[in-house]
């Protein structure tokens, strides 16, 4: 039995359309594309060690990813790492007095920035910096500071 043209082009369409769904899923998982809009503003935090943050990471509120990471700088000044986020849900309203976290997730997971609203009647705007900053916790420095503690213990006579 021969196949019929017919045949060879909806196999043809079949595998193009497996491709293209690969394609698309890589991208997914590799966060190098953000489907969904683009819309939103941008914020600037400044971090005493921004850790294994990198650009595309994830900016949380309450669990929700409502935007990511776009660069990451350093202060010629102040030796700070500079974090510049985009908020993709232009509706969303931050209080002034937002705080920025860099949080792990899991033990050994990507890191992300949370966000914690504040309570204060006037909000950040487009391009405006995020005051209250918590750098991100680096598991080496924590084991390295408990190591040195027990170091320290004298057995009690």
């Amino acid at each position: 039995m021969r196949p019929t043209k017919t045949v060879e082009l909806l196999v043809g369409l079949f595998v193009a359309a497996g491709v293209l769904a690969l394609f698309f899923l890589a991208m997914r998982a590799s966060n190098l594309a953000e489907f969904g809009g683009g819309e939103g503003y941008r914020l600037i935090a400044r971090f005493e060690n921004s850790g294994g943050l990198k650009i595309r990471s994830p900016v949380t509120i309450a669990g929700v990813r409502v935007g990511r990471v776009r660069s990451i700088s350093i202060d010629n000044e102040t030796f700070q790492s500079v974090v510049e986020m985009v908020i993709n849900h232009s509706t969303i309203t931050l209080p002034a007095d937002t705080s920025a976290s860099i949080y792990t997730e899991g033990l050994l997971g990507e890191q992300f920035v949370s966000l914690e609203p504040g309570g204060e009647e006037e909000y950040l705007k487009d391009g405006d910096e995020i005051e209250l900053t918590q750098s991100a916790i680096v598991l080496e420095e924590l084991i390295g500071q408990f190591l040195f503690s027990k170091a320290e213990e004298t057995p009690d006579d």
